[in-house]
């Protein structure tokens, strides 16, 4: 080995041991260092050693002994250590084609403050656009700075920022710019952001949507191996988690659903709330019964959730169109199922939440298939706010991955 390599080994060997301790206190609360030997396999001089490196930086504080704490009664006291929550902050933007929101979160992704817009659509079937690409960036300013304010956090106190939209991206944060739809719903938010956080990552919401259903405590793809996350809305979109990876593809169209088009009894990709409620206009206009719940409904104005209000209430055509929905994902779910063979399927998005029946219907329908690699569909139960989950995860994780290379804020910054 030569002088210079001597020399800088020390120096890497020193960092991964730093990472390693690092790792750990992100894992935990409050630990000793007999705790980081356990997990880390490290001395008990190279583990206090790096915790003052750590302390001195930033990333951890040290605690009250251990007697002071009331766990240790003879002998000397263990020094106790936890990672600083406000070293850093991360933000998960979910810039949807309706919305664009913004969370401010700590280092163990609790969130500290959320600032939000809608952007309402036009046109007859409410799927054009009304803001274009330049408002759009302008609304995700504001609401990140809102956020901010909102958290009362310095701004140079933001590590990481990950950007949520609806169309694929690739390495670069960018969408093929093959579909006027994707370039107006990521208008460039990767370039926007560049400078106010030193790591800046733009991804899939579906994408994100399966990340926060394998890492969040109430995920529901934490105890399978496989699993799809489905953002069900005015489109669908797929999230793919094969094998406990994130499945992207080469220009991140991987779980882009436009086969669907070739799909029988299928036909495209057009979600849940479009189609109940383009079914349900063609239902009123083509006469429905003067007691009929959806047929009181006006066509101009009728949400999904009102088409499964009548169902609810035994419309006999809501039901036929709840009945046509549930058809139509749990055949979608057997596509996705024979294609990739994943253990679970998970609804999410606004239509999960506003037309349940047809979740719960198609999963029965799944549940009586004969077809082996049938998977199991299930709600999702983190709401509205998947896909920050796992905005707000991917921003931790990039990180955790750097965290070494950055400097975090010194105590009371933040």
């Amino acid at each position: 080995m030569d002088g210079k390599g001597a020399a800088t080994s020390p120096q890497v060997l020193r960092r991964l041991n730093a990472r390693r301790v690092l790792e750990h206190a992100w894992r935990c609360d409050a630990f000793t260092a007999t705790d980081a030997m356990a997990a880390t396999g490290l001395t008990r001089s190279t583990v206090i050693g790096v915790c003052d490196e750590l302390v001195a930086q930033g990333w951890l504080t040290e605690l009250d002994d251990a007697r002071a704490f009331g766990s240790y009664t003879k002998g000397r006291p263990a020094r106790r250590y936890a990672l600083r929550d406000r070293a850093a902050l991360v933000i998960g933007v979910d810039a949807g084609f309706d919305h664009v929101s913004a969370t401010v979160a700590d280092l163990r992704g609790t969130p500290l403050a959320r600032r939000g817009v809608a952007i309402p659509a036009s046109g007859p079937e409410r799927i054009e656009p009304r803001a274009d690409a330049e408002q759009r960036r302008s609304l995700a300013r504001d609401v990140v700075r809102g956020a901010l304010a909102d958290a009362g956090a310095d701004p140079s106190t933001v590590l990481a920022i990950t950007v949520a939209v609806p169309a694929p991206v690739d390495r670069h944060g960018d969408s093929p710019a093959d579909d006027w739809f994707w370039s107006t719903v990521n208008p460039g938010y990767a370039g926007l952001f560049r400078g106010t956080a030193p790591l800046v990552a733009v991804e899939n919401d579906a994408n994100l949507a399966a990340i926060a259903e394998r890492s969040a405590a109430d995920g529901e793809g934490r105890d399978v191996d496989s699993h799809i996350s489905l953002i069900l809305g005015e489109g669908i979109g797929a999230g793919l988690m094969i094998d406990g990876r994130l499945v992207r593809g080469r220009r991140g169209c991987a779980g882009e659903l436009r086969f669907l088009d070739y799909v029988e009894g299928v036909g495209s990709a057009d979600g849940l709330a479009l189609l109940a409620r383009r079914w349900a206009v063609d239902a009123i206009r083509s006469g429905l019964p003067a007691d009929s719940a959806l047929g009181r409904l006006d066509p101009q104005s009728l949400d999904e959730s009102d088409v499964h209000g009548a169902a609810s209430a035994g419309d006999p055509a809501a039901v036929d169109i709840v009945d046509r929905l549930a058809a139509r994902l749990a055949r979608i779910c057997l596509v996705l199922g024979d294609l990739l063979d994943v253990d679970r399927v998970i609804a999410g998005g606004a239509a999960a939440t506003s037309l349940p029946l047809v979740i719960q219907r198609a999963a029965a329908i799944l549940d009586a298939s004969d077809d082996p690699a049938v998977p199991e569909l299930r709600t999702s139960r983190l709401g509205a706010e998947c896909v920050t989950t796992g905005a707000i995860e991917h921003a931790l994780d990039l990180l955790r991955e750097q965290a070494l290379d950055l400097a975090p804020a010194t105590p009371g910054a933040a």
